[in-house]
């Protein structure tokens, strides 16, 4: 596995903690909820042998300060301009992995300017579904239960237990299970878990993801924007990648059949040859206000005008973008 430290930052009065490497085009890597920088390090060192790569812990998460603290994501967003700007990097190719993915997005929604590329990975914010135990953590009260839930004999019941398990059940990872308890660890410490429970609350509740980003998926054309998913993710289905694609004007899709919710964790080769493919192979974005504020008034077109109950299938993954 690759190896690049910590470094540490303080922006707003926070200390912020980020891994950074190489030279060249710059490409943010934004991590998904309850994880960190580190789940980037299969593919980090390799990308950083042609790029600059800034893969920072997201306030809240890993080694970076966890107060308490605006968790959504168009507050993530900020936080990655300032980063951004703090290290002198002006433009980005941002690559967002679940959580991450919706960050991304809000950055170059929010900050058009500074985003080349965009490359979503398992994203949240496409369609309500998600996995169960993401609900049932989102349920008033369910801190309560977190710190007995996080703990390492009930971490190690559940390893042996949930592959046996029917999928109803609520503990169906598929390959992602040992990862997602190991990050699943990290929430023993009262200020992690606190801010887990803020970012997740933000986005998801009882009936699922509460926040989508199909109504401005019309913005991201002009920007080169790829979809990378797992054909075996439990946590955000499959499906919710054609439903994307379906919405973002000229992007690419992408569907790994091995992998599940971490692609870059579990093919990381393949991942990394798909993204250098892709940034090779198309021209970064150019920010013309102009044409940004004719695409605003435009808006999404008759044709995505209403938001559909349109189903989208991958294999025996099924979702519905209606409610």
């Amino acid at each position: 596995m690759d190896h690049v430290g910590l470094r540490f930052r303080t922006v707003h009065g926070y200390r912020r903690a980020f891994r950074m490497a190489g030279s060249g085009p710059a490409v943010l890597l934004v991590h998904g909820i309850s994880d960190n920088s580190g789940t980037w390090l299969r593919v980090l060192s390799d990308l950083a042998r042609t790029h600059t790569v800034i893969a920072p812990d997201l306030l809240g998460h890993g080694k970076s300060d966890k107060p308490r603290a605006d968790y959504a994501a168009a507050a993530y967003a900020c936080g990655m301009r300032d980063l951004l700007s703090v290290l002198d990097v002006d433009r980005v190719t941002v690559v967002g992995h679940s959580l991450g993915g919706g960050v991304a997005m809000q950055f170059a929604y929010q900050f058009p300017d500074r985003c080349e590329r965009l490359v979503l990975v398992s994203s949240g914010g496409v369609s309500r579904e998600v996995h169960p135990a993401l609900r049932l953590a989102a349920m008033p009260g369910a801190e309560l239960a977190m710190p007995v839930i996080a703990s390492a004999p009930v971490r190690s019941l559940v390893a042996r237990i949930a592959p046996w398990l029917p999928p109803v059940a609520g503990l169906d990872f598929g390959p992602d299970l040992d990862y997602a308890l190991e990050r699943y660890a990290g929430l023993r410490d009262p200020s992690a878990r606190t801010a887990f429970l803020r970012t997740l609350r933000s986005v998801v509740d009882v009936r699922g993801q509460v926040v989508t980003m199909l109504d401005r998926c019309y913005l991201t054309r002009g920007i080169p924007t790829l979809l990378l998913w797992g054909a075996r993710d439990r946590i955000i289905p499959a499906a919710h990648a054609q439903l994307a694609h379906a919405a973002m004007p000229g992007s690419r899709l992408e569907v790994f059949d091995d992998s599940g919710h971490f692609p870059h964790h579990t093919e990381p080769q393949r991942f990394l040859a798909t993204l250098l493919d892709f940034i090779a192979t198309t021209e970064p974005a150019q920010y013309d206000p102009a044409k940004w504020r004719s695409i605003l008034r435009e808006g999404r077109g008759p044709e995505r005008a209403q938001q559909p109950a349109t189903v989208a299938r991958i294999d025996r993954y099924t979702v519905s973008s209606g409610s």
